[in-house]
């Protein structure tokens, strides 16, 4: 924070947008750790006002959060872009229902794909909901843009939508605070026709969408958020998001019509300012949101080749999205992520890969366990697809099927598919890889840690006892370390007609950072056969004379390397 009266500070765009969410008698917030939206609830938690929580999974955060609102507070949900789709059912239905007080839908789109499954523009999903739609550019704009919805929101009583991107999410900017405006409780006035969704109502309401998405195509005419900048008028850029910032910093003597509403689209605006310019250009990433309506106004405008719509656009890459050339993406050379030494579903990979078995997997570190040496996993689709996927495989192709899912995934969508499972029949082997904490997206508290995003002790969810109540024939507890023990396990279980759940259960490194320890090194017992390396740890190497170096910087103890030497070259220290 700066020294001058006006208080300054360095805030990324999720902490900016928590801030003034904040600052506008924010009450309740909701949300689902996932990147690049994580530290919205987490910069929101430190506030005392904010009733703040994680929930299970993204649907019921929505529900939480806009349940809030109707019963009279300013609320808030949050989640990237693939947690809108567990989040779509209560979404659609609440475009119908309307607010009471304001309601904000954060979405956090990662173009890129830097830590996503896939690079789904969330701008679909607002024109799909008919919700109103903000994009700002940068993170002082999402500070500012946030007073606006909520007004928005109370004004035409609906859930708004505001857009994030990674770069927007995580990117730092001086910002301007401010103080917190209080805002009494607006208090809920019972209303069945408004929020109860019978068919009959819910047709009623319908119309009432249709009728309020015009009123909000006037405002998007007439909104601050939507700006013209009128320069050399050979060229007009249509723009939005960190898009803008990227056209604006290689076309700077263009003239722009840069949209912070982007939906319902100003189209007087838009066709105004095409009539001002000689050629229009429309500069966006991914999907052509904005210009499929700039072609169904009829306005000529320079279109972008196809390819454009895979990856993160970049300053680089606006002449040539300009000129209308074809995109050619080179593979990625990006260092390849790796599990931490001493990670704990290492140990229990290298024992699957050893079984030869079939793994579907899900979304978490553990996902890791899918990249060389290890190539433990064969499937990765969605949360909670780890042991959903492992139900159809078992069907289908027989006893050497496991499914793997982490305990926070677990919570968040793996308990539906584990009931379906038993409830089906289904025999045979799911692990949960529980190491205490949701770790991919920064070690975040869940359900089964006993503990809630303010650090207060809660009821601690007993995943053994959870699964046991569901129907399993067998739940067996075992360290993630134990590989001799695991591999047992195993073998005894996927020979047995039943349905087994294994519970690989050690601390992550990054929570639990004790050393034992570390692991011994005889060259003379070394054979060079290299299977050490196959468990992936990145403190072991190979060294100039072709013999293993042991990185002891980075070795913690936890011996799965020791365990896969067949020659006691690698070996517990002596007591």
């Amino acid at each position: 924070m700066s020294n001058t009266s006006t208080p300054i500070c360095f805030l990324s765009g999720d902490e900016a947008l928590a801030r003034c969410a904040w600052e506008a008698g924010l009450a309740f917030a909701a949300a689902y750790p996932g990147t690049p939206s994580t530290e919205i609830l987490e910069t929101l938690a430190t506030y005392p006002e904010v009733n703040s929580q994680w929930s299970v999974n993204e649907k019921v955060a929505y529900e939480v959060a806009y349940a809030a609102a109707v019963a009279g507070v300013r609320s808030l949900y949050a989640s990237k872009h693939v947690g809108i789709n567990v989040a779509m059912d209560p979404l659609m239905t609440s475009a119908y229902m309307g607010v009471n007080a304001g309601f904000i839908v954060v979405t956090a789109d990662d173009p890129g794909l830097h830590s996503s499954q896939n690079e789904q523009d969330n701008r679909l999903v607002a024109r799909f909901a008919k919700l109103p739609l903000l994009e700002p550019s940068s993170p002082a704009e999402a500070k500012a843009f946030v007073p606006y919805a909520f007004e928005l929101s109370e004004k035409f009583d609906t859930p708004v939508m505001i857009r994030l991107t990674t770069r927007i999410a995580h990117t730092k900017e001086n910002v301007v605070t401010g103080e917190r405006l209080e805002k009494a409780p607006r208090g809920f006035t019972p209303d069945p026709a408004k929020y109860i969704m019978v068919p009959k109502n819910a047709f009623n309401r319908h119309l009432v969408l249709e009728k309020r998405l015009l009123l909000l195509a006037e405002e998007a005419e007439k909104s601050p958020l939507n700006t013209v900048e009128m320069n050399d008028t050979t060229l007009g850029i249509i723009t939005s998001s960190v898009s803008y910032l990227y056209a604006k910093e290689v076309f700077p003597k263009a003239s722009f019509l840069k949209l912070g509403m982007s939906y319902p689209f100003p189209q007087k605006l838009m066709k105004d300012f095409a009539s001002k310019v000689d050629k229009v250009l429309v500069i966006e990433e991914l999907e052509p949101f904005i210009e499929e309506e700039v072609a169904r106004l009829g306005i000529k405008h320079t279109a972008k080749h196809p390819s454009w719509r895979v990856g993160e656009l970049r300053p680089e890459d606006m002449k040539p999205l300009a000129d209308g050339k074809e995109r050619v993406l080179e593979a990625s050379t990006t260092r390849k992520p790796v599990m931490c030494a001493g990670c704990p579903h290492r140990g229990v990979y290298s024992v699957l890969k050893k079984l030869k078995l079939t793994v579907t997997g899900d979304i978490g570190c553990y996902t890791l366990g899918a990249l060389p040496p290890l190539s433990a996993i064969q499937t990765c689709l969605c949360m909670g697809a780890g042991i959903t996927m492992f139900e159809g495989f078992r069907k289908v192709l027989g006893k050497n099927v496991v499914g793997v899912i982490g305990d926070s995934t677990f919570v968040h969508s793996g308990l539906t598919g584990l009931v379906s499972a038993i409830y089906n029949l289904t025999k045979g082997v799911v692990i949960i890889l529980d190491n205490s904490t949701t770790a991919m997206t920064g070690t975040q508290p869940n359900p089964s840690t006993g503990e809630t995003i303010k650090g207060v002790p809660t009821k601690q969810l007993i995943l053994e006892d959870l699964c046991k109540a569901c129907g399993a024939d067998n739940v067996d507890v075992i360290s993630a370390y134990d590989t001799v023990g695991i591999e047992t396990l195993m073998r005894q279980r996927l020979d047995e007609n039943a349905f087994s759940v294994v519970i690989a259960r050690t601390p992550c490194r990054l929570i639990h950072r004790a050393k034992h320890a570390q692991v011994c090194f005889n060259a003379d017992k070394c054979k060079k056969c290299y299977l050490c390396l196959n468990v992936g740890c990145p403190a072991l190497s190979k060294n100039e004379n072709g013999l293993i170096d042991v990185d002891h910087s980075l070795c913690v103890g936890c011996y799965v390397c020791a365990a896969s030497c067949k020659f006691d070259s690698l070996t517990r220290p002596k007591e």
